[in-house]
């Protein structure tokens, strides 16, 4: 048992530099939060203990301002069902990712972007999921590039 443990730390050592340059570390905690089962930043902001400005609420989602904008209009959509990504969606949740697109439209329309704006969703380490609880990011209010990061 010990040395099975000693071997997964060096092998996660070994691996720490890979790590840092794919930005993985920086993710582990949240990533560690959701499989654990305990609640990620989002689940706070919608239990009220970590505060967030709200665009708009109602049964199925909320939408709020990205505290890390990446464009003058950057907010997110989030399900008040915690679906950890998009993979792990299941056929019966097509009703509520639908209403997640549509408030995504609604809220964008609100604030203004009627010259276009770009959705995103990320899913997992190569798409750099940051927070293991499904979210749509909806970002306006510039021109976009082609290709994205």
């Amino acid at each position: 048992m010990i040395v099975k443990c000693l071997l997964g730390t060096v092998k996660m050592i070994r691996t720490l530099p890979q790590q840092l340059s794919q930005g993985s570390v920086r993710m582990m905690s949240e990533v560690t939060a959701a499989n654990a089962g305990r609640p990620t930043i989002f689940d706070k902001i919608l239990d009220g203990s970590i505060p967030a400005q709200f665009l708009h609420q109602d049964d199925k989602c909320v939408a709020f301002k990205d505290v890390t904008p990446q464009a003058p209009v950057h907010f997110l959509v989030i399900p008040r069902k915690r679906i950890p990504m998009i993979e792990e969606a299941e056929d019966e949740d097509s009703d509520l990712l639908g209403h997640l697109l549509l408030t995504a439209r609604a809220v964008a329309k609100e604030q203004g972007l009627s010259n276009g704006y770009r959705v995103v969703i990320n899913n997992g380490v190569e798409g750099a999921q940051s927070v293991y609880h499904l979210h749509v990011h909806v970002l306006g209010g510039r021109q976009m590039d082609w290709p994205p990061g």
